[in-house]
């Protein structure tokens, strides 16, 4: 019967370290797998990423210019109309109704919602607190007698 002071880990599992820097004896004394001198092989040495040995590195010598909106652009929640259509049957599409149908998760709770023309609108939809919609949607919604708010 298997207990605690019988329980013994399977053949191969464990495997020791190598303990380097302990003496010739161990197979790794001396420089301890660290080669022969230099900065490399002292306490705290190596160097940085992108250091090339004191010449310019690449990453000064490549121009730079311009400017990148990526840092500030707005990113949305895309919800698709063929998904509002399967999972309201009337009433109003708000922020906090796709959530509690699933259709907003994690980080998209958040971010703004945008509804993209995916698919057909069959019921008559009131969307109350949506930022954004494309222009083949809004006029989807409108066609099946619903508004926007």
């Amino acid at each position: 019967m298997l207990t605690l002071n019988n329980l013994k880990s399977p053949k191969g599992a464990h495997k020791n370290i190598k303990r380097i820097g302990r003496g010739q004896g161990s197979g790794q004394g001396t420089q301890a797998g660290k080669g022969d001198k230099g900065q490399k092989a002292r306490s705290g040495g190596g160097v940085r990423t992108g250091f090339e040995g004191g010449a310019m590195p690449l990453y000064m010598r490549l121009p730079k210019r311009g400017f990148s909106n990526a840092p500030f652009k707005t990113v949305y929640a895309e919800l698709s109309l063929s998904a509002v259509d399967s999972k309201f049957e009337s009433g109003e599409v708000t922020r906090e109704a796709l959530i509690e149908k699933g259709l907003l998760k994690g980080s998209d709770k958040r971010k703004p919602i945008k509804v993209l023309a995916n698919g057909e609108v069959t019921k008559a939809l009131t969307f109350v607190g949506v930022d954004k919609f494309t222009k083949t949607a809004r006029e989807l919604i409108e066609k099946a007698g619903g508004k926007i708010q």
